[in-house]
């Protein structure tokens, strides 16, 4: 047996076994690590799924486990969904404003006359007629 009780069998109320499927990845320094997954998802399936899986991927199932229950509780409706679409929606901003700035770009190649397009006055390239587009001369000369 553990001298020290891991957190799962602390929180369990049970004694602790050197096998403690627990005690590697469920620390007594951190109980709230354990109460976070046995609220989301109750000790023992976080047990049948630790045990399903090889040695080697047990710690990250352990955090993975963590991470998702520790969303859930603090979004219960989306959980770490919510997270993942907040990352595509910064990603889908990041490439609207890379595209933007490629059209402009390609514009003031086509144009060298024509001064940069400054932040204030921006909603001004929107607008831009379709005979004032300049395509590039090679496929993919944007992206070179």
């Amino acid at each position: 047996m553990i001298s020290a009780r891991c957190a799962a069998c602390k929180y369990l109320r049970r004694r602790c076994h050197s096998d403690c499927i627990f005690s590697l990845y469920f620390p007594p320094n951190d109980p709230q690590r354990f109460a976070s997954v046995h609220k989301i998802y109750g000790a023992s399936n976080v047990a049948k799924i630790l045990q399903q899986l090889p040695l080697t991927l047990r710690a990250q199932a352990a955090e993975t486990l963590y991470f998702e229950a520790k969303c859930r509780i603090e979004d219960p409706v989306y959980g770490c969904v919510g997270i993942i679409s907040q990352l595509y929606q910064q990603l889908h901003n990041g490439e609207s404003e890379l595209a933007k700035t490629q059209a402009e770009i390609a514009f003031l190649n086509c144009n060298p006359q024509v001064q940069p397009i400054d932040e204030a006055n921006s909603s001004n390239f929107n607008n831009l007629l379709p005979h004032q587009y300049c395509p590039p001369s090679t496929p993919n000369s944007w992206f070179n």
